[in-house]
């Protein structure tokens, strides 16, 4: 029996999610048709969709962008939402509240959000090899993909993190967002400072600003320096990884966080669990 999956977003025509998810598919021997899904960029439309989609028998969809927060506003009134998906304040996946459903909740009431980025993030820097446990971490950007990426993280045992970004006041701000939303990340001492006045030497530097997309390049303090560079784009040649790259860094760009947080979103829609080392070798190859 086929199962159904759509990926919601404007634009969407370049999404790889069903690609990815077809291998998924392969890999655990099951039947699923996995469609890109366009939607106009209202709040309203994007909840007619999801309700369509999963009244028709869908089993699960991803979210991107203009959507996670809206996604995340939907299931706040509906189905709810998982402690990742509460700290990040977005959704990136949907599924049905199974235990809602039992008591005669009617579909369109019982959606319920995930996140999966950080987690994504953190199973692909663990793949490298790269030391998280007790790790010095400092990451650049408070914007949406800053923010899913901290609770995970922690959770994964780093000692000491900084948050850095170019206006000081979005970076403590968040800070403070997320230690009201989160016991685990408030007993986490957060430094904040400004992308050019971040400096020292840490483990892992993570850039979780898009500024690679466009070819420009980050104001990085000569002082700054790093074993790992991490960045959450891909794609293309990223000038922040080249930085740190010719400065004897090991670095990753964020094709693998991809792959890593479809696999996730896969799990929680079909239970089965996914070598995604060996997908992305075969998607490499491609």
């Amino acid at each position: 029996m086929t199962q159904h999956f759509i990926v919601i977003g404007n634009p969407i025509a370049h999404s790889k999610s069903p690609e990815i998810h077809t291998q998924f598919a392969a890999q655990a021997g099951i039947e699923i048709s996995y469609q890109r899904q366009y939607c106009p960029d209202e709040a309203a439309s994007f909840t007619a969709v999801i309700e369509a989609f999963f009244q028709g028998g869908g089993v699960g969809a991803n979210v991107t962008v203009p959507f996670k927060q809206v996604a995340y506003d939907c299931c706040v009134a509906r189905g709810g939402l998982s402690e990742h998906a509460k700290v990040a304040g977005a959704v990136n996946t949907l599924l049905l509240n199974t235990a809602l459903l039992k008591t005669g909740t009617p579909i369109a009431e019982a959606i319920y959000g995930d996140n999966t980025d950080g987690q994504g993030l953190v199973n692909h820097i663990t793949s490298l090899g790269w030391p998280l446990k007790g790790a010095r971490v400092a990451i650049i950007g408070a914007g949406g993909a800053a923010r899913g990426v901290i609770l995970p993280l922690i959770e994964a045992g780093i000692t000491e993190l900084t948050l850095a970004n170019r206006t000081l006041s979005k970076a403590t701000n968040l800070v403070n967002e997320l230690s009201a939303a989160s016991e685990t990340i408030a007993k986490q001492q957060i430094k904040t400072c400004s992308t050019d006045g971040l400096s020292g030497t840490f483990d892992i530097i993570i850039n979780a600003t898009s500024i690679g997309l466009s070819g420009d390049t980050l104001p990085l303090n000569d002082e700054l320096s790093g074993h790992y560079a991490y960045d959450m784009m891909y794609g293309r040649a990223l000038p922040f990884l080249q930085h740190f790259a010719e400065r004897g860094a090991q670095t990753s760009d964020g094709y693998g966080m991809l792959i890593g947080q479809a696999a996730l979103s896969f799990e929680r829609w079909t239970g089965h669990t996914i070598d995604v080392v060996k997908v992305t070798k075969t998607l490499q190859a491609l």
